[in-house]
Order: structure tokens, then C-alpha cells, then sequence
């Protein structure tokens, strides 16, 4: 069986992804196989992964593998949509009843930050992998990362701005740093928590 510490644990993000492929119908082979997938893509990357590898790790030869998957790069597309629909989910969930603007953009904000910083994640691994994946598969991608991207649209379109400010440049801004705050967060002092509510306080001042 695959990641054997996930299957136990309810809160792990491999276990949400384990559930969210059990749920879609997919025979229980299949779904190892998907696990299996996302696993090593978020451990090594798309470039460093082979098929090879995916079925080493589920114990199945290149043709049998072959008998679930197109190619690896259809893999890969599949196992990238299913991570961010993941995101995109707990992020409508943490929204879901508030009626402040203010409070649900911060309640998303914290949110995409629990899931940017968590070392089990495989949302965010798999979306930092974007530059290494062919450019060919890149679009498909991005269609899917737009479609995220629309929880955000939506919560700062009805945000009381001053009509000063762009909302589009607004939205670029809020995203661009909550996507590089893994790069420079260490545990410590600031929980996620506390980071993304300091981030809508300082964008709620301009308002």
C-alpha cells in the first residue's frame, strides 16, 4: 500500500487526496496509482519522475501501468487539478457563512496560507513544479490555476475599495505574496494564522 503514515491520518493532505480519488468512482488500483503519482511528483518534481518509478512504487510493471494512465504527462495534469480543487474546496469551506468582505477575504487568505506551509502539502509542490512541465501540457495548467484563481476575483471584487485602486493589480499583489511566503517563513514567532491576518491589515489600510 501506499504511504502507509497517510492512510492513518486523517488531517494529512495525502489522506484528502487519497479520499477525494476514492470518491470519484476510480478502481482501487487506479487510485493507488494516482496516490502514488502525486506522492513522488511532490517528493521530486515532474522532470525527476519517471513512470517507472510510479510503477515501482505501486508494484506494477510499464504495461500494466499503461492499462490506467495515458502518459505520465496526462498523469501529471490530473494529479495538479485534483490538488488545486482540493485547495480551491477548503478555501470556499473557510468562506462559507461569513458575510463581512473583509473577514472572508482574510479567512481565505489564511486558509491558502495553512495550505502554502504545511510540509505535507501536495497542492503547493505540484503547483511550484509549473516551469518544469512541458510547455505543451502548461496551458491545460493554467486554465486550471485561472479557475483558483476566481475565488479571489470574486472576494476582492466585493471588497469597499477606494476606486483609486485597481482591483486587478490589488489582486496580483494579494496573490504574488501569499504564493512566496513559503520561500522566506520559518516557524517560529507568526503561525499562518497570524501572517494572514496581518497581510489583510496591511492591504485593508489602502482601503
Amino acid at each position: 500500500m501506499i504511504q502507509e503514515q497517510s492512510r492513518t491520518d486523517t488531517n494529512s493532505p495525502k489522506n484528502h487526496l487519497a479520499s477525494t480519488l476514492r470518491q470519484s468512482g476510480l478502481s482501487d488500483r487506479h487510485c493507488d496509482i494516482l496516490e502514488a503519482a502525486s506522492a513522488l511528483f511532490a517528493e521530486r518534481g515532474y522532470a525527476a519522475t519517471s513512470v517507472r518509478d510510479i510503477g515501482d512504487r505501486v508494484g506494477l510493471l510499464g504495461g500494466s501501468l499503461y492499462h490506467y494512465i495515458k502518459s505520465k504527462e496526462a498523469l501529471f495534469i490530473r494529479v495538479h487539478d485534483t490538488a488545486l480543487t482540493m485547495a480551491e474546496d477548503r478555501i470556499r469551506t473557510a468562506v462559507a457563512g461569513r458575510s463581512d468582505p473583509w473577514e472572508r477575504l482574510e479567512a481565505a487568505c489564511v486558509t491558502m496560507l495553512e495550505i502554502q506551509l504545511d510540509p505535507n502539502s501536495l497542492t503547493m509542490p505540484l503547483m511550484n513544479d509549473f516551469a518544469s512541465a512541458p510547455q505543451e501540457i502548461r496551458g491545460q495548467l493554467v486554465d486550471k490555476r485561472d479557475a483558483f484563481e476566481r475565488v479571489f476575483l470574486d472576494l476582492i471584487a466585493a471588497l469597499p475599495l477606494d476606486q483609486s485602486l485597481d482591483r486587478g493589480v490589488y489582486r496580483l499583489l494579494l496573490l504574488t505574496l501569499l504564493n512566496n511566503v513559503s520561500g522566506w517563513y520559518r516557524e517560529g514567532r507568526l503561525s499562518p494564522k497570524d501572517i494572514g491576518e496581518q497581510i489583510v491589515r496591511i492591504f485593508r489600510h489602502s482601503s
